[in-house]
């Protein structure tokens, strides 16, 4: 309904600016305003056989959003914009969303329901139950999910929730960019981890709404390569059979996502799990900062050949968006 409305007056996309700064008015007693950190190593390396000189990167730290990552921006917006008659919000997720979905429930004072597939990490299940989410388990496939999602919001009538194709999840996200632009003006870049596009497309908006001669860079593995290949073709390209261990990253675009990144992004960088995990120890090591391998993957482009032979970007922003990782399974 939203989207027909804002087609009808002429934006074809799930996101405007005004949607965005909405959300950020709405969001706001509720969310970190998090920090920007720069790191004199990283700046060395990735401006090492620049083209156009010193390189200067400035990390966006979602790491230190509530839940450990920027999935609660959007979560918060979605679950703060529902009718007061809403009790029951429903999702399927085993990764961030889940738990920025079970927190923002808990802050309104409704319930959230949570489908988690049985091979979802103890780890995470212990933090949506910590945010107070009820847990229903399914065989772990996309049909099983959605359909056991179907089941409880007939049971329950909860209102579904997914974890990046809603409009208020989207512009919730795109509060990432508004703050990063009032932090750091002169910023020429920004490079975003991209796996159902959520935060890229919402990025997308904000940015270029702010300041239209930036350039935004999709940050993609190149075993889940779908958002490249759809850049390439001008077609969404499903996601098929993702290999990558950044795990938030593996899922596909919808529409909706699709349309903003196809008209937004200035061109996609895809990385190997060995830069993914190279970039992910080194900031853990040089910066002190526990980032989980999705939010390595935007390091991993800045430091990639084929971004340090672009001419033009020298004052780029990287968005860290997520720390949580299982410390008994690191990556090296």
């Amino acid at each position: 309904e939203i989207l027909g409305c804002m087609a009808a007056a002429g934006n074809p996309y799930a996101a405007t600016i005004e949607t965005i700064q909405k959300a950020m008015n709405r969001i706001q007693p509720y969310i970190h305003r998090t920090p920007v950190l720069t790191c004199s190593t990283l700046d060395t390396r990735a401006s090492e056989g620049c083209p156009s000189g010193v390189r200067q990167l400035f990390f966006k730290c979602e790491v230190f959003q509530k839940v450990g990552a920027f999935k609660f921006r959007g979560a918060c917006n979605a679950v703060m914009s529902l009718p007061s008659t809403v009790t029951d919000v429903v999702t399927h997720s085993s990764g961030n969303h889940a738990q920025a979905l079970a927190l923002a429930a808990q802050l309104r004072g409704i319930r959230a329901h949570i489908v988690m597939p049985s091979n979802a990490p103890a780890v995470k299940r212990q933090a949506v139950e910590g945010y107070g989410g009820l847990i229903t388990t399914c065989e772990p496939t996309q049909a099983a999910r959605e359909a056991t999602c179907a089941q409880i919001v007939a049971k329950t009538g909860g209102v579904l929730i997914p974890p990046y194709d809603h409009d208020d999840v989207i512009a919730g996200q795109g509060t990432i960019a508004i703050e990063l632009l009032e932090q750091v003006p002169s910023l020429d870049a920004i490079i975003v981890p991209v796996g159902g596009g959520g935060m890229l497309s919402g990025i997308c908006i904000a940015a270029k709404a702010i300041k239209p001669s930036i350039l935004i860079f999709a940050a993609e593995p190149a075993g889940a390569d779908d958002v490249a290949r759809s850049m390439s073709l001008g077609r969404l390209v499903p996601q098929t059979d993702p290999h990558t261990v950044a795990d938030g990253l593996r899922t596909g675009m919808s529409d909706r996502t699709w349309a903003i990144i196809r008209d937004h992004v200035h061109s996609v960088v895809t990385v190997s799990e060995e830069e993914i995990i190279q970039a992910m120890r080194l900031v853990w090591e040089r910066m002190k900062v526990v980032i989980e391998p999705s939010a390595a993957v935007g390091v991993a482009a800045a430091l990639s050949g084929q971004f340090k032979q672009l001419r033009g970007p020298q004052q780029v922003g990287i968005v860290l968006c997520g720390g949580n990782v299982d410390l008994d399974n690191l990556p090296w």
